[in-house]
């Protein structure tokens, strides 16, 4: 770690300690200068002649008095301090088992398709075997043929499936009126329909005329977590209890891709159905999670990084995606370089300096050899959700954390039971921990993604008030887990 980087941490570090002192020092001389000023001001009402005002005086004088102190106190209060979000409630879509689509199936049909060659085929079965996926994972319809062929009424039908049923399920279990909704975001990376999916779903449930909606695309994995953070920015400059739709899905349909390169084969081998909708508010009111930082890292500046995950067409014109070789070191750079800006705000004082003077002390004396300092990241969250893209990304997260098996869990057990599902997927592993009834009130939550780009986000959550009972992705199953992979 460079010279730097130090010096970064450094400064969040007394940013964070010398904002807390400010913060205190500016309103408890604010709230001082206003009770001086008032109670000035009500000697004057009671008179200046008389060394104790008439005790028929001084009720009226000091109710006044509490009141006008109080809308000061809070008028400082709303002002210095920042808007709070909270997560409502959240639902994850539940594929029919019409659409299982397992490996042994997969196999089969790798041999029929025309496109492929042996090579091909060995290496779609080696991806399999080692993919950490079970035999229960999910396909849209579209890929059941031999020969798929997504149009564009198929891949509608796709994003609709999922989109649909899953806001259906948030509406029901939070029996929310949706004239209610302010905000409206979707995120969905490949398919951008015109109209786009966002007026699809503002047609279906005849939502209001002025809300606000914004429809991401092309930030692959990440973009749920990026999406709560823009719906963070905007409820905030909005008036309390305000609520915000955030819809995250993939499409896989259109996506598929019909060439030989195996780089551009991974994503038709890996991906999976999956999608989820969050109904976000700045009312405390029925709130099981409190939003509490996001942290979005980009490095789409560095080449290698920005081409890592590319959309293109192969030499035979074959539309795919492709994944470079120096993928899990470059998430491992995105990674490192978020936890730089989000460890001065999660972190304990203590692990903070423990890190600085480690790392001071290594340069000082040239220990090259010697692994930096890691921060103890289970002193600042009880749970992690870490982006299911693959068993070497769940194995380099944990190892550059050090985390336990347990606390990687959750993100092993979503992609054996539901494969890749993209952006989705953190969402999944968060209805794994309350599943397992392991979510306590009070308990802290880190979720990260990985996406296009490339970028790095990651978000954090405390818990509210837990799950009251089992429902969700996981109603039916949660009973034979965790399992060995």
């Amino acid at each position: 770690m460079s010279l730097w980087s130090h010096v970064k941490w450094f400064r969040l570090l007394y940013q964070r300690v010398t904002s807390i002192i400010v913060y205190q020092i500016v309103t408890s001389a604010a709230l001082a200068a206003a009770a001086a000023v008032l109670i000035t001001f009500a000697q004057w009402l009671a008179g200046a002649d008389e060394p104790m005002p008439h005790p028929n005086v001084i009720g009226p004088i000091h109710l006044l008095l509490a009141i006008v102190l109080l809308a000061v106190t809070t008028t400082l209060y709303v002002s210095l301090h920042p808007r709070t979000v909270y997560l409502t409630d959240y639902a994850c879509f539940r594929p029919s088992s019409n659409c299982r689509f397992p490996k042994a199936t997969f196999l089969e049909y790798a041999h029929l398709w025309h496109h492929l060659n042996d090579c091909n085929v060995k290496f779609i079965d080696r991806v399999l075997q080692r993919s950490g996926m079970s035999d229960e994972t999910y396909l849209p319809p579209v890929l059941f043929y031999i020969e798929p062929y997504c149009r564009l009424e198929e891949a509608r039908a796709e994003a609709e499936l999922v989109v649909f049923s899953v806001i259906d399920d948030l509406l029901a279990k939070t029996c929310f009126n949706v004239h209610a909704i302010d905000i409206l975001i979707t995120n969905c990376s490949i398919f951008c329909p015109v109209p786009c999916i966002t007026d699809r779903i503002v047609n279906r449930y005849k939502l209001r005329h002025d809300i606000r909606v914004i429809n991401l695309s092309g930030m692959g994995c990440s973009a749920a977590v990026t999406a709560v953070g823009l719906a963070k920015n905007i409820m905030r400059t909005m008036p309390w209890g305000s609520h915000a739709l955030v819809v995250s899905t993939e499409t896989i349909g259109p996506d598929y891709y019909r060439g030989n390169n195996n780089s551009m084969q991974l994503v038709n081998i890996l991906f999976r159905m999956g999608g989820a909708a969050k109904l976000l508010s700045t009312s405390r009111s029925k709130a099981r999670f409190r939003l509490a930082h996001v942290m979005r890292t980009l490095t789409a500046a560095n080449n290698s990084a920005y081409r890592c995950v590319h959309q293109e067409e192969d030499e035979k014109g074959n539309l795919g995606t492709a994944l470079s070789k120096d993928l899990m070191a470059i998430a491992g750079d995105a990674l490192k370089t978020n936890i730089t800006a989000t460890a001065p705000l999660v972190l304990p004082v203590s692990e903070l300096v423990k890190f600085f003077l480690f790392s001071v002390v290594k340069k000082l004396l040239y220990w090259k050899r010697v692994r930096p300092y890691i921060p103890n990241f289970c002193n600042a969250f009880e749970h992690f959700c870490i982006h299911v893209g693959g068993p070497a990304v769940i194995d380099s997260v944990q190892n550059g954390l050090n985390l336990s098996d347990k606390d990687v869990e959750p993100s092993r057990m979503t992609l054996h039971r539901f494969g890749n599902q993209s952006t989705a997927s953190v969402w999944y592993e968060m209805a794994y921990i309350e599943a397992k009834r392991q979510m306590k009130k009070g308990d802290r939550v880190w979720m990260i993604g990985f996406g296009a780009g490339y970028e790095c986000s990651t978000v954090g959550w405390v818990c509210v008030q837990p799950s009251s009972g089992v429902d969700g992705p996981w109603a039916s199953c949660i009973h034979r887990y965790p399992v060995g992979v």
